[in-house]
């Protein structure tokens, strides 16, 4: 997934970050709403991580605006704002989900974990794929009853396609779910990662579209 994190706090900011990072995720960190809302409009976003307090505004009334216009991108506010009023008021705007500071690390991954799993139609941790088992919740996969061990891209480029079975996704989308806005890319990269997903998870795990892209292969 490619996550955006909207939070003032530089501490707890970089955390977050190192967090979702560590998960396999791709992250791009603002800490203003008006860079929030350049990027929201730009780029397409799996997840949203909302600061309620930024030096520009509140975050609710970023989140008001975003399902005002039809985005229907899923949020998760993080805020020290723990009234119940406040929970209210952020769920009823289009929050998804509400964490309040502080939190531990884990549980955030938790959470993000089981919202993406609301939108993409599979709630249910566990996905059976051929002979692979994926624990989508515990981020591990078993091929025949053997672990099989990802690398943080390996995983997240793997997630993409499994989230869209069927779905032929173009180079540049698969760059966009792996990489932040910084980060510089190299032209052979996806194809390097879906020959290393072959090699652990079969030959005939991705399919090719010569000249479109890639999708999930049929079980």
């Amino acid at each position: 997934m490619r996550i955006l994190l909207i939070e003032d706090d530089t501490v707890l900011g970089a955390a977050v970050r190192d967090q979702i990072a560590a998960d396999g995720q791709t992250v791009d960190w603002v800490t203003r709403l008006d860079s929030a809302g350049d990027a929201a409009r730009t780029t397409p976003y799996d997840l949203i991580l909302l600061d309620l307090m930024l030096p520009d505004g509140r975050g609710i009334m970023f989140l008001k605006d975003l399902r005002a216009r039809g985005d229907v991108t899923p949020v998760i506010i993080l805020t020290a704002l723990d009234q119940v009023s406040d929970r209210i008021e952020g769920l009823n705007a289009g929050a998804d989900d509400y964490l309040v500071k502080p939190f531990d690390l884990a549980e955030l991954s938790a959470r993000i974990g089981s919202v993406a799993r609301r939108y993409s139609g599979n709630p249910n941790p566990l996905v059976a794929h051929g002979s692979l088992v994926v624990d989508l919740a515990a981020r591990n996969i078993r091929r025949d009853g053997k672990p099989v061990q990802l690398t943080a891209r390996e995983w997240a480029l793997f997630e993409a396609f499994l989230s869209r079975p069927g779905q032929l996704l173009s180079k540049a989308q698969l760059e966009e779910k792996l990489y932040a806005f910084d980060t510089e890319v190299e032209s052979n990269t996806i194809e390097v990662h879906v020959s290393r997903l072959r090699k652990k998870l079969g030959s005939a795990i991705i399919e090719t579209e010569r000249g479109m892209g890639y999708r999930l292969g049929r079980p």
